[in-house]
Protein backbone atom coordinates (compact mmCIF):
# COMPACT_ATOMS: atom_id res chain seq x y z
CA UNK A 1 0.00 0.00 0.00
CA UNK A 2 2.67 2.35 0.92
CA UNK A 3 4.51 1.87 -2.45
CA UNK A 4 1.13 2.60 -4.03
CA UNK A 5 0.33 5.88 -2.19
CA UNK A 6 4.29 7.43 -2.99
CA UNK A 7 5.65 5.24 -5.53
CA UNK A 8 9.45 3.80 -5.22
CA UNK A 9 12.08 5.82 -3.45
CA UNK A 10 15.27 6.02 -5.25
CA UNK A 11 18.27 6.50 -3.49
CA UNK A 12 20.15 9.24 -4.31
CA UNK A 13 23.47 8.89 -3.06
CA UNK A 14 26.36 5.85 -3.22
CA UNK A 15 28.66 4.98 -0.88
CA UNK A 16 32.41 3.28 -2.70
CA UNK A 17 33.91 0.73 -0.77
CA UNK A 18 37.72 -0.09 -0.96
CA UNK A 19 37.89 -2.53 -4.26
CA UNK A 20 41.37 -3.78 -2.63
CA UNK A 21 44.15 -3.50 0.29
CA UNK A 22 46.37 -1.01 0.06
CA UNK A 23 47.18 2.41 0.50
CA UNK A 24 45.31 5.16 -0.90
CA UNK A 25 46.52 8.02 -3.06
CA UNK A 26 44.96 10.88 -4.55
CA UNK A 27 43.99 10.46 -7.90
CA UNK A 28 46.08 13.41 -8.87
CA UNK A 29 49.13 11.94 -7.71
CA UNK A 30 48.62 9.21 -9.99
CA UNK A 31 51.66 9.36 -12.40
CA UNK A 32 49.54 9.11 -15.40
CA UNK A 33 47.58 12.17 -17.13
CA UNK A 34 44.14 10.84 -18.22
CA UNK A 35 43.72 10.00 -14.15
CA UNK A 36 45.64 12.63 -12.60
CA UNK A 37 43.97 15.71 -14.63
CA UNK A 38 40.66 13.85 -14.20
CA UNK A 39 39.91 13.32 -18.12
CA UNK A 40 38.01 9.80 -17.04
CA UNK A 41 36.53 11.23 -13.80
CA UNK A 42 36.68 11.85 -10.58
CA UNK A 43 38.06 9.45 -8.29
CA UNK A 44 40.60 7.67 -5.46
CA UNK A 45 43.81 5.30 -6.25
CA UNK A 46 45.30 2.72 -4.36
CA UNK A 47 48.53 1.21 -4.36
CA UNK A 48 47.94 -2.17 -3.84
CA UNK A 49 48.61 -4.80 -0.81
CA UNK A 50 47.95 -7.63 -2.72
CA UNK A 51 46.26 -9.15 -6.14
CA UNK A 52 42.27 -9.10 -5.22
CA UNK A 53 39.96 -6.75 -7.19
CA UNK A 54 36.29 -6.60 -5.28
CA UNK A 55 33.39 -4.75 -5.84
CA UNK A 56 33.18 -1.65 -4.38
CA UNK A 57 29.50 -1.13 -4.77
CA UNK A 58 26.23 -3.19 -5.30
CA UNK A 59 25.56 -3.41 -8.98
CA UNK A 60 26.28 -4.75 -12.84
CA UNK A 61 29.48 -5.44 -14.55
CA UNK A 62 29.03 -3.59 -17.84
CA UNK A 63 32.44 -3.72 -19.12
CA UNK A 64 35.22 -6.02 -18.93
CA UNK A 65 38.50 -5.33 -21.08
CA UNK A 66 39.35 -8.88 -22.69
CA UNK A 67 42.97 -7.84 -20.91
CA UNK A 68 41.33 -8.10 -17.38
CA UNK A 69 43.14 -5.15 -16.74
CA UNK A 70 39.90 -3.03 -16.21
CA UNK A 71 36.47 -3.04 -15.39
CA UNK A 72 33.55 -1.17 -15.72
CA UNK A 73 30.46 -1.56 -12.51
CA UNK A 74 27.01 0.34 -12.48
CA UNK A 75 25.90 0.92 -9.16
CA UNK A 76 22.36 0.29 -8.27
CA UNK A 77 22.08 3.97 -8.72
CA UNK A 78 23.48 4.25 -11.74
CA UNK A 79 26.77 5.50 -11.01
CA UNK A 80 29.76 4.05 -12.97
CA UNK A 81 32.89 3.12 -11.96
CA UNK A 82 36.16 2.26 -13.90
CA UNK A 83 38.61 0.19 -11.74
CA UNK A 84 41.63 -0.16 -13.53
CA UNK A 85 44.39 -2.30 -12.09
CA UNK A 86 47.54 -0.38 -12.36
CA UNK A 87 49.32 1.69 -15.54
CA UNK A 88 50.02 0.44 -19.02
CA UNK A 89 48.92 -2.97 -17.60
CA UNK A 90 46.50 -3.43 -20.99
CA UNK A 91 50.31 -4.08 -22.50
CA UNK A 92 50.55 -7.12 -20.78
CA UNK A 93 47.60 -8.89 -22.81
CA UNK A 94 46.25 -10.36 -19.57
CA UNK A 95 49.51 -12.12 -18.11
CA UNK A 96 49.08 -12.30 -14.93
CA UNK A 97 45.15 -11.71 -14.48
CA UNK A 98 42.55 -13.78 -13.70
CA UNK A 99 39.02 -12.35 -14.08
CA UNK A 100 36.26 -14.03 -12.09
CA UNK A 101 32.99 -12.06 -13.21
CA UNK A 102 31.34 -11.38 -17.02
CA UNK A 103 29.50 -8.72 -18.56
CA UNK A 104 25.66 -8.77 -17.41
CA UNK A 105 26.84 -10.25 -13.82
CA UNK A 106 25.51 -8.76 -11.16
CA UNK A 107 27.70 -7.93 -8.00
CA UNK A 108 27.58 -7.32 -4.48
CA UNK A 109 29.91 -4.91 -2.26
CA UNK A 110 32.85 -7.53 -1.36
CA UNK A 111 32.46 -9.59 -4.55
CA UNK A 112 35.90 -10.68 -6.28
CA UNK A 113 36.09 -9.05 -9.56
CA UNK A 114 39.63 -9.83 -10.61
CA UNK A 115 42.97 -11.35 -8.68
CA UNK A 116 45.97 -10.54 -10.36
CA UNK A 117 49.53 -11.59 -9.69
CA UNK A 118 51.21 -8.37 -7.98
CA UNK A 119 54.83 -9.17 -8.87
CA UNK A 120 53.54 -9.70 -12.37
CA UNK A 121 52.59 -6.16 -12.56
CA UNK A 122 55.50 -4.41 -10.48
CA UNK A 123 57.80 -6.02 -12.23
CA UNK A 124 56.18 -5.66 -15.90
CA UNK A 125 54.31 -2.56 -16.07
CA UNK A 126 54.82 1.08 -15.28
CA UNK A 127 52.52 0.74 -12.03
CA UNK A 128 50.77 -1.19 -10.38
CA UNK A 129 49.02 1.37 -8.96
CA UNK A 130 45.42 1.49 -9.15
CA UNK A 131 43.06 3.90 -10.21
CA UNK A 132 39.22 3.80 -9.52
CA UNK A 133 37.01 6.63 -10.96
CA UNK A 134 33.36 7.54 -11.42
CA UNK A 135 33.34 8.01 -15.32
CA UNK A 136 29.58 9.21 -15.17
CA UNK A 137 30.34 12.50 -13.90
CA UNK A 138 27.32 14.14 -14.85
CA UNK A 139 25.09 12.29 -12.88
CA UNK A 140 27.18 13.59 -9.82
CA UNK A 141 26.19 16.41 -7.09
CA UNK A 142 28.87 16.42 -5.34
CA UNK A 143 31.67 14.06 -3.57
CA UNK A 144 33.33 13.41 -0.18
CA UNK A 145 36.45 11.35 0.14
CA UNK A 146 36.97 9.55 3.71
CA UNK A 147 40.45 10.57 5.13
CA UNK A 148 41.59 6.71 5.01
CA UNK A 149 45.30 6.42 4.05
CA UNK A 150 45.53 2.20 4.68
CA UNK A 151 41.71 0.63 2.61
CA UNK A 152 40.90 -2.32 3.93
CA UNK A 153 39.18 -4.20 1.10
CA UNK A 154 34.95 -4.66 1.55
CA UNK A 155 35.15 -2.35 5.06
CA UNK A 156 36.49 0.66 4.27
CA UNK A 157 34.68 3.68 2.80
CA UNK A 158 36.34 5.66 0.30
CA UNK A 159 33.67 7.75 -0.81
CA UNK A 160 29.96 9.07 -0.43
CA UNK A 161 28.42 10.36 -3.71
CA UNK A 162 25.54 12.58 -4.05
CA UNK A 163 23.33 11.78 -7.13
CA UNK A 164 21.68 14.15 -9.01
CA UNK A 165 17.98 13.65 -9.00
Amino acid sequence: MFKKLFGKREKKEETLFAPLNGKVVDIEQVPDPTFSQKLMGEGIAIEPADGTVVSPVNGEIIQFFHTKHAIGIRSETGLEILIHVGLETVMLNGEGFTGHVQVGDKVKVGDRLITFDLEVIKEKAASSITPIVITNMDAVQSIEKFPVTHAKARMDQLMHIMIKK
